[in-house]
């Protein structure tokens, strides 16, 4: 698999190499909640890490199913959970392959696909697409992570990898999802450069 493994995932855990948790949930999700676009529903959270999302989602009243597949992030999702006295289903399972007994009302895409290598967008992107109900939303954090390399060169590097917005377009192709017209609102990061947050629906 091209990519960072699981082994790869867990040692960061472990070493506490996380650079990408903010501590908190995300300002943009705390942000469609608060504003009542995002209401209680059933959602999916993929690459849940730390599980601040998953929790805050769970003490909101959503049935929510946050999935990883490094035992470390499911373990602290979990008792992310507990310790906010939520309740939510955890599952150690890979994006790629995961198939839900019931389709999903939402997903909410934060860290995810910058996580994953691009040579598995497509079939991630697949998946989101078949995991949700039709008209169901994909609420999404696409990583801008613009590096010279990359630019200049073509070198794939990450994680996070670059979530460039073209290319984001070809993946989610308009004939799958509806899009909301830009600009799209970016979300500082304080550790890494910024996100473009937007809602997308499923055909």
């Amino acid at each position: 698999m091209a990519g960072p493994t699981q082994e790869f995932w867990q040692e960061r855990f472990e070493k506490k190499e996380t650079g990408w948790d903010r501590g908190g949930p995300s300002p943009q999700l705390l942000a469609w909640l608060d504003s009542g676009e995002l209401q209680p529903c059933r959602v999916v959270v993929p690459g849940c890490g730390s599980g601040w999302e998953v929790a805050e989602l769970a003490r909101r009243g959503f049935e929510v199913v946050g999935i990883d597949y490094t035992a470390a992030a499911v373990d602290r999702t979990r008792a992310r959970v507990t310790e906010q006295g939520g309740l939510a289903e955890v599952l150690r399972a890979d994006v790629l392959s995961y198939l839900p007994a019931q389709k999903f009302d939402a997903v909410y895409e934060q860290t995810c696909l910058c996580a994953l290598h691009p040579a598995h967008w497509l079939a991630y992107s697949q998946q989101l697409h078949q995991w949700l109900k039709p008209d169901a939303s994909l609420w999404v954090m696409f990583m801008q992570m613009i590096r010279p390399a990359a630019t200049l060169e073509g070198v794939i590097q990450g994680p996070p990898y670059h979530c460039d917005i073209n290319a984001m377009r070809v993946l989610f192709p308009e004939r799958d999802w509806i899009w909301p017209k830009p600009p799209y609102a970016q979300v500082a990061h304080p550790n890494l450069s910024h996100e473009l947050a937007l809602r997308m629906r499923r055909r």
